[in-house]
């Protein structure tokens, strides 16, 4: 074999200083594209709840329309245990809503003849959401940026 045949095979591959080299760009892009991905997918869960609410209004909606009355638990808005919807179950919202946890956020729903509140707090705060969300029969959400359970008086999402 001759010498430049030799060393064309050397330079074929990559050596393991040149590797490294590209695996440590790559960490390095990826940590700083990380925190952006989290805060992205944090809003989307964020959204997520709002459209939950809204969801639960429209049943609420149309289970006053149906019976009368306002629904006093996600349950009796969701599938029934078996049979046709009706009261206890009238199968107006998912069944992952109906049992109070979707896309990051704890969901509860307190109501009465005459109303009801609906409350939408993360899982983790700052990890499947920033914000608590309120709402009741008036179709105003409200937001709270603490972890403190979003009220009345807290302020409407504009």
């Amino acid at each position: 074999m001759s010498i430049l045949a030799r060393s064309l095979r050397r330079q074929r591959g990559f050596s393991l200083i040149e590797l490294l080299i590209v695996i440590a760009i790559i960490l390095i892009i990826a940590a700083m594209a990380l925190p952006r991905l989290n805060k992205a997918r944090m809003q989307a869960q964020e959204t997520g709840a709002i459209k939950a609410i809204t969801t639960i209004h429209t049943a609420q909606a149309q289970y006053y329309s149906q019976f009368g009355r306002y629904a006093q638990t996600l349950q009796e808005l969701g599938p029934p245990a078996s049979g046709n919807p009706g009261p206890n179950g009238a199968d107006l919202i998912s069944e992952d809503l109906a049992q109070g946890e979707k896309g990051g956020y704890k969901f509860r729903l307190q109501g009465d003849p005459t109303g009801y509140t609906i409350n939408a707090d993360p899982v983790a705060f700052n990890n499947t959401g920033g914000r608590t969300f309120f709402s009741d029969q008036s179709l105003t959400i409200r937001q709270n940026f603490t972890n403190e359970p979003a009220t009345a008086q807290s302020p409407e999402i504009k």
